[in-house]
């Protein structure tokens, strides 16, 4: 790590020192100028003047503090001078630089100031809008669904071909759950379902897909990447915003959020905070008929949360920027529930009662340093990042009735830590092509202590006291990649390539269990074409990797009731994809539509297995393996369309197909009483379609108040074990916009027909079904509240997205 560091820092100074040097170039003209407030006859520092040929930008600087610039190394030409600022006017001239006019000096240029009005830190659009990019699909969240929920994990049911399981909270993308989950284009050690539970639904700018993500990018997740864009403010002075909300179906969830931010002169300083408190009740049965029983599950989870950010950025000169953050999580829960399994003879009931007492902390410090060449977009940046993360449980397991189970109590702790280092490299060739290259390493490591006071039955079929386990994963990753991209006319492309060499060790009570290194390459590769301002025809490739998550090779038991238990496999390989997709998108009159197509091949696929308790043929134990080579296909269909001036909706319709192998164990059927001699092992392939439907719609009933309906449908899903049953929701609400804009009040109604559950059946290795319910059925206050002005007093000013940050926020 140290030594890599090192190396890290010495090519970042060679690299600096190389791209620094002078050009050797004969020019020698030069503009001086002076940039002031018209109105207030105050400097304007930060605002940015660029020479600009019939083509290209020539170069360009901002001003200083006291509002003035200077640009030399001009040769002859004839240029134009142009100068913008967020707020105001933009200014232009017409200059030249020739033999007679070596050194310009402009003087005072005063900047008028916009007409529109805008106090707030952020202007938050009415609606949500869907733009399909090179590599990516982005969602630009709106207050109609920042307004429908109070969390990220509240307003992802929303989001075109994106599920949330409400059990777990898991993520899927495509139908698939192996996705990256990153804000701001980090990675964090807190679970995604914990994280997207602290993430305020009105801090977030907005949602990028990126499904097919470039050589840049850690290739990581089959699905791609989901990255949520948070608001960080980049008006001078201090501004912020504040935001609550209330849920309630059976138990109330509370959240609260405040952002403020601070930019004056050559700082940015921010601090953000978020809580979030709520009980959920989670109850369910599964009913066996072979043996008429049934497992009926009743849990209440009570959960606090708190996260707070700081960060500063440092603008050093006209080309350097330094900028650090720190952010730290706390996150406290206690689950209780009971499990009773009921059978005809009440002599064979069998009952257990689960307490589960948990606690994470998380911290993460990350540095980043940026040289800004004077050539635009040509530059040169290093960032560290450190995530530190740490868990303990507490879990005791009583039981009662027909029963050899003993009561016991089972405690682990976990510590993880991930290191990253990114060196990244960007120079504009020329006016149509742009090169990127740079190297990255994250060093990843995990420690899971276990002890139990239990029982377990050994080899022999005795009960023996449960061993204590020490368990330890590292993964290394050391990467190098490059970019080339280059436009043309109505066409463009983008290529690269990414080498990653992958170190991992996995050790149970210090005894290795498993080693495996492996060089693999990740090429992508991207082609645009746009025929006229209202067509694009995008098609993309890349290979992607899924590598084990701890709880897939943690040996450790992870959780278990009295008919199952779920352990990790040590002995996992990586599951390897070739995605293919292309895209299509119409610009309409009043709104878009995009459709598009993918394709994967599938390498060494990863999967569930299922087995049956050679101690209990009732019970089944849960873990993980790699299968044959299989592939998925699927559809997508999105559009955003405004039809009348008091009408807009967004519609997506989304189709997936996957073959999924797995291994499960059964009883031989033809056996009335069958023994651990009599299970025999299957190898089942599953051929799955799924498809969602998604419609969101608002109706302005005035200038300030707004109504909206939300529906959505997901078609039947089948797995390896179950195939869960169609379901659908529909949501209603109001929004009334307050405080001339600056607030906005939100009351909702979700699953107004109460029909959101999970139900399913199943067949192996026993014939199941049953369901699982959740607090759908809640209605949701909301109240966030902008405010901030900035030090040039520019009230009156129109919104100008494109000169917002989008980096910082929550994270």
């Amino acid at each position: 790590m140290k030594s890599y560091l090192i190396w890290t820092l010495v090519l970042f100074i060679s690299l600096n020192n190389l791209f620094a040097q002078p050009a050797k170039t004969e020019a020698t003209g030069s503009v001086i100028g002076k940039v002031i407030d018209k109105d207030l006859d105050e400097p304007i520092p930060y605002a940015s003047v660029s020479i600009n040929t019939a083509q290209d930008v020539l170069s360009g600087t901002v001003t200083t503090d006291s509002g003035e610039f200077e640009i030399t190394g001009l040769p002859d030409g004839n240029y134009t001078l142009k100068i913008q600022f967020m707020g105001y006017e933009s200014f232009s001239k017409t200059i030249a630089i020739n033999k007679a006019h070596r050194s310009l000096q402009l003087g005072i240029i005063p900047l008028k100031t916009l007409t529109a009005e805008l106090d707030a830190v952020n202007i938050v659009a009415e609606r949500t809008t869907i733009e399909q990019r090179i590599d990516r699909k982005v969602i630009n969240v709106g207050k109609d669904l920042t307004t429908s929920g109070a969390t990220a994990s509240d307003i992802m049911n929303n989001v075109p071909s994106v599920s949330v399981d409400q059990q777990t909270g898991a993520l899927s993308l495509r139908g698939n759950s192996n996705v990256q989950v990153m804000v701001d284009g980090k990675l964090s050690n807190i679970p995604p379902a914990q994280l997207l539970k602290q993430i305020p639904s009105t801090s977030i700018k907005k949602i990028e897909l990126i499904t097919n993500p470039s050589a840049k990018y850690n290739p990581d997740g089959m699905s791609g990447i989901i990255n949520i864009v948070l608001y960080k403010s980049a008006n001078i002075g201090f501004n912020g915003d504040i935001s609550t909300g209330l849920s309630y179906d059976e138990n109330p969830v509370f959240n609260s959020g405040i952002n403020l931010n601070y930019r004056n002169g050559k700082l940015n300083v921010y601090t953000n905070y978020s809580n979030n408190f709520g009980k959920y009740h989670n109850p369910g049965n599964i009913y066996r008929p072979d043996e008429n029983s049934d497992q009926i599950l009743d849990f209440l989870s009570d959960e606090k949360s708190h996260l707070i950010k700081a960060g500063i950025d440092y603008y050093i000169n006209d080309h350097h920027t330094l900028s650090f953050f720190v952010n730290r999580n706390s996150y406290n829960g206690f689950d209780e529930g009971n499990v009773d399994i009921i059978y005809p003879d009440a002599s064979r009931n069998l009952f257990q009662l689960f307490v589960n007492e948990s606690a994470n902390h998380s911290e993460q410090y990350n540095l980043d340093y940026k040289i800004n060449f004077k050539k635009e977009d040509h530059s040169l940046e290093l960032e560290i990042d450190q995530n530190n993360y740490k868990d303990g449980v507490t879990s005791s397991f009583d039981f009662s009735g027909r029963t050899p189970l003993r009561d016991y109590i089972d405690l682990i702790g976990t510590q993880r830590q991930r290191s990253t280092i990114s060196l990244d490299y960007v120079n504009p060739l020329h006016d149509d092509a742009k090169l990127e290259f740079g190297a990255q390493a994250i060093l990843f490591s995990t420690d899971v202590g276990y002890s139990s006071t239990g029982f377990s039955f050994n080899a022999s079929g005795n009960l023996v006291p449960t061993r204590s386990t020490a368990f330890n994963y590292d993964r290394d990753i050391y990467a190098l990649y490059a970019t080339y991209g280059k436009n043309y006319e109505k066409w463009s492309y983008q290529m690269g390539i990414r080498a990653e060499q992958a170190e991992v060790v996995a050790d149970t009570n210090a005894i290795s269990a498993f080693k495996n290194d492996y060089l693999e390459f990740y090429p992508s590769a991207y082609v645009t074409f746009n025929p006229s301002e209202k067509n694009q025809y995008q098609v993309s490739y890349s290979r992607r990797v899924d590598r084990p998550g701890i709880n897939q090779v943690n040996p450790i038991r992870k959780f278990s009731t009295p008919l199952i238990t779920q352990y990790g496999n040590t002995d996992l390989t990586p599951q390897f994809t070739n995605s293919f997709e292309a895209n299509y998108t119409r610009k309409l009159e009043k709104g878009s539509i995009t459709g598009g197509i993918f394709y994967r091949v599938i390498e060494d696929q990863l999967n569930q297995a299922f087995f049956i308790d050679r101690f209990n043929l009732d019970r089944v134990i849960l873990t993980y393996d790699n299968f044959d080579n299989t592939s998925s296909y699927g559809l997508e269909l999105s559009s955003n369309y405004k039809p009348t001036a008091w009408w807009d909706f967004n519609a997506s319709f989304d189709l997936y197909h996957q073959s999924q192998t797995g291994i499960s164990e059964e009883l031989n059927p033809n056996i009335e009483q069958p023994t651990a001699a009599d299970i025999r092992l299957v190898e089942r392939t599953i051929e799955n379609t799924v498809y969602n439907v998604r419609m969101s719609n608002n109706f302005k009933l005035g200038e300030k108040l707004t109504l909206s309906a939300f529906g959505m449908y997901r078609g039947l899903n089948k797995g390896l074990q179950f195939t869960s049953k169609p379901m659908f929701m529909v949501n209603t609400g109001l929004r009334y916009e307050m405080w001339d804009g600056a607030g906005t009040v939100s009351l909702n109604y979700n699953d107004i027909l109460n029909t959101m559950r999970s139900r399913f059946t199943g067949n192996y290795p026993y014939t199941q079904e049953g369901q699982f319910e959740w607090e759908s059925n809640t209605i949701y206050l909301g109240i966030n509240y902008r405010f901030g002005k900035t030090n040039f007093k520019a009230k009156k000013r129109k919104q100008r997205e494109n000169n917002e940050q989008s980096a910082g926020g929550v994270f």
